[in-house]
């Protein structure tokens, strides 16, 4: 109505923001459904983990992100994760490092230390 429309990213339209905001309520709803109505809880465990710890998660991927890429390539070398090509070694850095800030989250969560506001 009053012609703004708060740039956050360049794909951030009014359009953008409610398809967006559906998807997520419709996940939300999925996943409701699958775990509190049918029962089906096991399987999000890793998501707990995360969940219970999420400012702490927050911090990690801002203040660690190049630190434990760097060690990667100190320890294990320059292509490691080219393995299966050039193409796939950003989606494996990726998933290595979120394993160690599961990992780092799982000792957390073990050990009952969580951030709290």
């Amino acid at each position: 109505m009053t012609g703004i429309c708060p740039i956050v990213k360049r794909i951030w339209t009014p359009a953008w923001t409610l398809f967006s905001g559906g998807a997520c309520f419709f996940l939300l709803a999925g996943f409701n459904w699958l775990i509190e109505v049918k029962g089906y809880r096991r399987w999000a465990f890793p998501l707990v983990v995360i969940g219970m710890n999420s400012i702490a998660a927050y911090l990690m991927a801002h203040l660690f992100e190049r630190f434990i890429e760097d060690s990667f390539r100190i320890h294990f070398g320059m292509g490691i994760f080219r393995i299966f090509g050039s193409g796939t070694e950003p989606f494996l850095m990726g998933a290595a490092v979120l394993l160690v800030y599961w990992l780092m989250l799982w000792w957390m969560y073990r050990r009952k230390v969580f951030l709290r506001v």
